[in-house]
Formats: C-alpha cells, sequence, structure tokens
C-alpha cells in the first residue's frame, strides 16, 4: 500500500493537514464552548431569555455549513479594512480566522440545548434540598445541579466536537488547510484515494475525540475522577502528537492561491516548484472560489495566482462589452493596478473560455453546430454547469443574447460533467483548454455573436508582492511559454490520475525541452 504513488503522496501531507485541521477543530470548539456554556448557565432561570437562545442556536444551525464559512470572508474582509483606516493595523481575513468563527457558531446549539436539558432535568427535591440547607441559588446551581447535569452536558460537547471535526473539512474554499483538502483536490483531479484518505482520516479523528469525550461522560457520570483525568489527558495527547509537525515548521516565503479545477492545482503546483528551484519556499492554498481568490490577492493574503481575463473583465470590473482579446488583455491590467495594485506579471500564452458543449454525435444528429442552433432546441434539452457558471454574467448574456431557454439546469462538478454529457445532460458548459473535451469526443459550439469574453490566463501579482524582483525573475520562464494544446494534455494527464506536482514537473520537463531546442 505504501508503495501506491497515490497513497504515499496522501500520506506524506497528513502531518499539515491534520495539524491544521486539529488546530482549527479545537480552537473552534473553544470558542464555541466559552460563549455557549455561560451564556446557557444565564439563561436556564430566564424563560424568555432561554427561548431566544435556543432559538437563534437553531437557526444558525440551518445555515449549510459551506455557506456559513463563506459568509464570513467578506464580512471580516470588510472589517479588516475598517481597521486599517481607523486604526492602523489589519488582520488576515483568509482561513483560520473565519473557519473557527463559523465552526464556534456551528458547534452552540448541543452544548446550549443539553446544559439547559440537564439542569432542568434535576429532580425539584434536590433543589429544594439545597435551598433548605441555606445554600443559595447560585450555590445551588454550581454545587448540586451542575454537577449532577454534567453527564448530559458532556454529552452535548460530544455531538459538538463530532459536528465541528466533520464540518471543518468544508474550510478548504476560504483557504483554511484542512483534511477536506484530500477530498476537494481528490474531487477535482479524480484521485479517489486522496478523497478516501481524506474521509477516513477525518473520521477516525472524530470518532476518538468521542471515544476520548465518552470516558470523560462515564467519569463525570459515576462520580470518578480517573476517567475524566484520562479523557483529558488522551485529548491532549491527539492535539500534542497533531500539532507537532507543525510547530516547527518554517513558514513559507510566498503564498500561491489556486481555484477549484484541475488546471488551477496544476499551475499552482508549477508556480510553487519555480520559486522553490530559486531558493525560495512555496506555500500552495488552494480550493479557493474566484470571488474569495481574487479578494484574498487583493488584500496580500495571498501573494500570486493564475486569473483569467474574462473572469476580471465580467465578474471584477462589471463589463458587458466584448473586446479583442489585446485589447482586453490591455485594459483588465490597466484596472487591476490602477484600482488594486495588484501587478499583472505577464500572460501564460493559452487561453481557458468557458463554453458550451455538446457529445458531437448528438449535435450531429440535431444539425448543431453553433449556440445559435443550439437556442432552436434548447427546450428539449438539459444543460449542465459548474457551480459557479450558471450565476456567472457569462450566462446571463448567452442566456439574453441567444435567447436560451433549457428544460432543465443542473449544476456539477467538472470531474462527472463531462462523461455525462451526452448521457444524463444535452450540453455542460465546458473548458476550452479541457483535455476532457477530446476524451469525451463532444463538440464545443461556435459563438457567433462573440458573447463570451477572452480568457487568456495571466499571472497576477498581490500589491504587497509588486516589487519583489525575485518573485518576478522566479516567475518570468513561464511568460508566453504555455501553449493551449500543453496546457490540455496537461489537464487530461491530472483527470486521468496523475498528482498535479507530478503534471507540474512533466510540464517543467517540456518547456525546459523548447527553451533548449533551436
Amino acid at each position: 500500500m505504501f508503495r501506491n504513488p497515490a497513497f504515499a503522496d496522501a500520506w506524506s501531507r497528513l502531518p499539515d493537514y491534520l495539524g491544521q485541521h486539529v488546530l482549527v477543530s479545537l480552537t473552534a470548539l473553544a470558542l464555541g464552548l466559552a460563549i455557549s456554556f455561560p451564556l446557557s448557565l444565564y439563561a436556564v432561570r430566564r424563560p424568555h431569555l432561554r427561548t431566544a437562545l435556543l432559538a437563534v442556536a437553531s437557526i444558525v444551525q440551518t445555515i449549510p455549513g459551506l455557506a456559513l464559512l463563506a459568509l464570513f470572508y467578506p464580512l471580516l474582509l470588510a472589517i479588516a479594512a475598517l481597521t486599517t483606516r481607523a486604526f492602523g493595523f489589519d488582520f488576515s481575513a483568509l482561513g483560520f480566522l473565519p473557519s473557527v468563527l463559523a465552526l464556534a457558531l456551528y458547534s452552540m446549539l448541543p452544548v446550549i440545548r443539553n446544559t439547559i436539558t440537564g439542569i432542568e432535568g434535576v429532580d425539584p427535591s434536590l433543589r429544594r434540598a439545597a435551598q433548605g440547607v441555606g445554600m443559595t441559588e447560585r450555590q445551588s446551581l454550581f454545587m448540586v445541579e451542575l454537577p449532577l447535569a454534567m453527564p448530559v452536558i458532556m454529552a452535548g460537547i460530544r455531538t459538538a466536537a463530532v459536528w465541528v471535526i466533520g464540518t471543518a473539512t468544508l474550510a478548504t474554499p476560504i483557504g483554511q488547510t484542512s483534511l477536506g483538502n484530500y477530498i476537494f483536490s481528490g474531487l477535482q483531479t479524480q484521485n479517489w484515494v486522496f478523497v478516501l484518505f481524506g474521509c477516513i482520516a477525518a473520521a477516525l479523528l472524530a470518532l476518538i475525540v468521542d471515544l476520548l469525550l465518552s470516558l470523560m461522560e462515564r467519569g463525570a457520570a459515576r462520580r470518578r475522577r480517573t476517567p475524566v483525568v484520562a479523557g483529558l489527558a488522551g485529548l491532549a495527547l491527539v492535539v500534542a502528537l497533531a500539532l507537532a509537525p507543525s510547530l516547527g515548521a518554517r513558514k513559507a516565503d510566498y503564498v500561491i492561491g489556486a481555484k477549484t479545477f484541475s488546471e488551477q492545482y496544476i499551475l499552482a503546483a508549477l508556480i510553487a516548484q519555480r520559486l522553490e528551484a530559486n531558493g525560495s519556499t512555496a506555500r500552495r492554498r488552494e480550493g479557493l472560489g474566484s470571488s474569495i481568490i481574487f479578494d484574498a490577492l487583493a488584500a496580500s493574503e495571498i501573494d500570486a495566482y493564475v486569473e483569467y481575463t474574462g473572469t476580471i473583465w465580467a465578474n471584477v470590473m462589471k463589463r458587458t462589452d466584448i473586446k479583442s482579446r489585446a485589447e482586453t488583455l490591455a485594459e483588465v491590467s490597466d484596472w487591476l493596478r490602477r484600482e488594486r495594485g495588484i501587478v499583472q506579471a505577464g500572460t501564460l500564452g493559452f487561453e481557458n473560455a468557458y463554453a458550451l458543449a455538446m457529445k458531437r454525435s448528438a449535435a450531429e444528429r440535431l444539425g448543431i453546430r453553433s449556440i445559435a442552433d443550439l437556442a432552436r432546441h434548447a427546450p428539449q434539452l438539459t444543460i449542465a454547469g459548474d457551480y459557479e457558471f450558471l450565476s456567472r454574467p457569462e450566462w446571463a448574456a448567452l442566456r439574453k443574447a441567444y435567447g436560451l431557454n433549457f428544460k432543465a439546469e443542473r449544476t456539477m462538478q467538472p470531474e462527472f460533467m463531462y462523461p455525462a454529457a451526452g448521457n444524463e445532460v444535452d450540453v455542460i458548459s465546458a473548458y476550452t483548454s479541457d483535455g476532457r473535451i477530446a476524451q469525451f469526443d463532444l463538440l464545443v459550439l461556435d459563438d457567433p455573436k462573440a458573447v463570451i469574453p477572452p480568457y487568456d490566463a495571466v499571472l497576477l501579482i498581490s500589491p504587497k508582492r509588486a516589487g519583489d524582483t525575485a518573485l518576478f525573475n522566479a516567475l518570468k520562464p513561464l511568460d508566453n511559454a504555455i501553449d493551449v494544446t500543453l496546457m490540455r494534455e496537461a489537464n487530461l494527464r491530472a483527470n486521468k490520475g496523475e498528482a498535479p506536482e507530478q503534471v507540474a514537473r512533466w510540464m517543467a520537463d517540456r518547456l525546459g525541452a523548447r527553451a533548449r531546442s533551436p
């Protein structure tokens, strides 16, 4: 098993992923307990406050975990901007802090509910007995009721711990390294070893923590100190073992961002390898959404990543007009520097635009060669897009320009979307640099009205690194060096199971061979 390259790669990442997962989960759970437990004690004798507290906690629990995590990022980014202007200091709104705050909120309901339920479940005669011997209400609560309610409270803490550990796997898209990195990257690159490894690791961590908390719960129920101490010691050992490798780790010189698809993982690995070849260290933050990664770069929370001019043009600049590739590139570069202080270090040499694609056999049968042809058949067809496309301005513009009105719209991971074309769905939103277009024999439909803007791949550098000569020199060999044929082949290798790092090394070899050829 250890000789399997995918398993060996997964195992090598475990210290970093596990350490970060434990750190964010422990911090969130501690914060959640520090807030929810005192609130529960204060509210237990106040019926109106108790009802309101449980209602608010229940409402928070209904918000999907990924949405709750994502909502905290723009909120903290705005607060960081305010503190910078008002007090001259800022803080990172990416990764750890939004994850901790969201997970802490997620942990509160079981603690609040079980604390109140446990205290209310104490036999009223015991309360009266406590009052009969002269105890105040506070003394009765802390010396009689709380110890009796502790097993129920511990059950709530166990539930909260399992919820937090499980939900922490969803923190990857907002920049927090966790065991979820295995799952997100595995899904994007069809590395099922990674997906299983991440699921099993998260489940084992939750199970171990639950067993140790269960030991403490039994000790509390039986009024025995030894199980409680043993459970605490076990938890301390788990935390120490998980965090030990990261405590001595050197901070990386650069942080490279990547979005949520294979091409981005490959290019981030290629950039990191270029930096390492020049004597620097680099860390990758992968699986970030388009808006989050751009805001993170603008705030200098990451140092560089690969973006596409069409995304900046439509999503960030809110432009709806269409210009040539050269004009779009020049205007995007000027706007980024002027408005955000972001520097465009160069183009990579290929374009990765959105396109609509169909199974070639189905398109030929229906006589569809362009999006204009597609519009006539759309009411009988189903379209699938990645989780961004159907909410992007480009899709709205396509619908308006061509009068597209599909029978149904579905959202899929790209890894499942391509093989679904011609089977579960009729049309997909493809990427023009994706090798799976040829692999699954898809026909990319022409866009005669030129609605989709150009999507040249460009290297963007954060404002903090705008004057970093070493960074620019390290990345200079990538400028205009990758054509679409090479990128399609690289993407196809990743989609067939090769690790992004391995594909990036293959690309570097190909680029080196081209540079050496006369």
